[in-house]
């Protein structure tokens, strides 16, 4: 999955923006503190890349960040600027409750760590470990820039009654499930994706897999994807199993691969190719 190419109106937006996406969210005052550009004669700064040296008016600041919250790189909550992917929240219904599956934000990162070193740690997901360690390591969850692709989704439940705002997080919802899909800059990966999918264990066995990842499939196909890939542990059977059903094939196997519970086990490494749809 190739990496985003962005292109912005003037090097003052690309700026705005690619400070947000690197912090993971900011407030209009931090934006204007750091955003700086060469002085002028009282006009408005020059459409070209210039070296900082001053800081905007409020009213310029706003001006350029209201245009990328109307165009939709940016989106604002509660006092906050965060990266908007162009996408829309989904609704989904058990036999016992509802969830929706939206994209993620900054304000996720936590918890989507900690759910995920949750599921590593029954041996069943090995590489999101080192997914775990990277969005605690680096400024933001979402990267979405020429050099990185990295999404994530999550399923989060819906109380009855409860309301949800409009980038589809729920009122009093837990967190119960992720997707991450990942995309690679080099020329020779931009047409892959490594996508895995988790869910805490109580709200395994009620579709929320399956659902998760066809949305992480259908946002690599809109990305260009052509295809996705992901290794397990043989012994989760469970997830395998899953990826059959949703027309995964089994790729590769590489002996004694992972060491799980003191054990040597077999990885498995599944794909699934888009342009065939």
């Amino acid at each position: 999955m190739a990496t985003p190419q962005l292109e912005f109106e003037t090097d003052v937006a690309s700026r705005i923006y690619r400070y947000v996406e690197r912090h993971g969210s900011a407030t209009r005052e931090e934006v204007r503190d750091e955003v700086r550009v060469e002085e002028t004669d009282g006009a408005k700064p020059p459409r070209s890349g210039t070296e900082s040296a001053a800081r905007l008016s409020v009213a310029e600041s706003n001006e350029y960040i209201d245009d990328l919250l109307d165009s939709g790189p940016l989106t604002e909550r509660d006092g906050r600027l965060y990266v908007s992917p162009d996408v829309e929240s989904e609704t989904h219904e058990t036999d016992e409750f509802e969830y929706v599956i939206r994209p993620a934000d900054e304000d996720d990162r936590e918890a989507i760590a900690d759910r995920i070193r949750a599921v590593a740690d029954e041996g069943a997901i090995v590489v999101d470990e080192s997914v775990a360690d990277a969005i605690e390591r680096d400024g933001a969850l979402i990267r979405l820039n020429e050099r990185e692709s990295r999404m994530f989704f999550v399923a989060e439940t819906r109380p009855e009654g409860g309301s949800e705002d409009a980038g589809g997080r729920s009122e009093n919802g837990e967190i119960v499930g992720w997707v991450h899909v990942q995309g690679f800059e080099l020329p020779a990966r931009s047409h892959t994706a490594e996508l895995t999918v988790g869910v805490t264990p109580e709200y395994r066995e009620r579709g929320i897999g399956g659902t998760l990842l066809e949305r992480g499939i259908a946002w690599a196909a809109e990305q260009d994807c052509i295809k996705v890939y992901q290794s397990l542990p043989a012994t989760n059977e469970a997830a395998l199993d899953m990826l059959d059903e949703h027309g995964w094939e089994r790729e590769a196997t590489r002996d004694d691969h992972y060491e799980v519970e003191g054990k040597l086990v077999d990885e498995v490494q599944m794909a699934k190719r888009l342009d065939a749809e």
